[in-house]
C-alpha cells in the first residue's frame, strides 16, 4: 500500500510498518543496518497533512509516525517522528487500527490536528489531559461509523 493509501485510508491512531524491499543486511554491518531500518520499520499514525503551497512550491500531502519516546523514570526526553511525502516510494502496511470505543486525544480541531495520546476510553483520556497541558484538545471517539466513513471517503478520493 502506498502512503497516498495511507493518507486516504488509515484513521489516526493506527500502527502502520512500512518497507523499501530490500533484505536485512547482517548486524556486524551496523551503518548499513541503521540505515535499512530507517527505511524499515514502523510506528503510530498520528497527524495527515494536506498539500500546502509556500510561494510557487507545492508540498504534497504527508502523513506522520510516531515512532517512540525515550526517557526514563517516567520523563520522556526525546519523541521520534518520522514523515513521509504520499509520493514516496516505500511501501506501507497497516498492522491495528484503533479498537472500537477507544479515544483520540487531538492537540486542537480541524484536519492539521496531531494525535497526542491514544486512550483506551474517555475517562483514559480525560484523566491523561488534567496530567498534560493542551488547553485546546479535541477528544474524539472511535466508532464503526467513523472507521467505515473513513474507508468509504478514501476510496472516492483514490
Amino acid at each position: 500500500m502506498s502512503a497516498q493509501l495511507i493518507y486516504d485510508l488509515v484513521p489516526l491512531g493506527s500502527l502502520v510498518t512500512y518497507r523499501d524491499g530490500t533484505p536485512r543486511p547482517p548486524e556486524r554491518h551496523r551503518d548499513k543496518l541503521a540505515a535499512w531500518e530507517n527505511r524499515n520499520s514502523g510506528g503510530r499514525l498520528i497527524r495527515k497533512q494536506a498539500e500546502t503551497r509556500v510561494g510557487n512550491t507545492a508540498l504534497p500531502a504527508s502523513i506522520t509516525l510516531h515512532k517512540g519516546d525515550y526517557g526514563s523514570q517516567g520523563t520522556i526526553v526525546l519523541r521520534v517522528h518520522q514523515t513521509f511525502s504520499v509520493n514516496g516510494d516505500l511501501n506501507f502496511a497497516v498492522k491495528e487500527r484503533p479498537a472500537i470505543g477507544s479515544v483520540l486525544v487531538l492537540d486542537r480541531d480541524g484536519e492539521d490536528a496531531e494525535l497526542v495520546y491514544l486512550a483506551s476510553h474517555r475517562a483514559d483520556a480525560e484523566e491523561w489531559l488534567t496530567q498534560h497541558g493542551y488547553p485546546r484538545a479535541v477528544l474524539q471517539e472511535v466508532t464503526a461509523d467513523a472507521m467505515a466513513a473513513d474507508t468509504v471517503e478514501g476510496r472516492a478520493a483514490a
